[in-house]
């Protein structure tokens, strides 16, 4: 390991599972509109296909991705472009 470098944090399915649960959580409390798009579809299996990887960073990644495009997705409804 580097010097200075952080150990690697071990694979938790539970802890995965309760990290999406808490991205669905703020979607549909902060942004319902996006609840069931299709356009969410490729930022689901991204997370998915990651949570496969059991690497914590790209794991976050696909799930920041996701409340991202949750995000957009229901602005652009608000906004009357979706």
């Amino acid at each position: 390991m580097a010097r200075g470098a952080s150990p690697p944090v071990l694979w938790s399915q539970r802890v995965a599972g309760e990290r999406a649960g808490q991205a669905v959580r703020y979607l549909a409390l902060n942004h319902p509109e996006c609840g069931g798009s299709e356009t969410l579809d490729p930022y689901h299996e991204a997370v998915h296909e990651a949570a496969t990887r059991e690497g914590w960073d790209g794991y976050m990644e696909a799930l920041r991705n996701y409340m991202r495009a949750g995000r957009s997705v229901a602005l652009a409804i608000r906004r009357g472009v979706a």
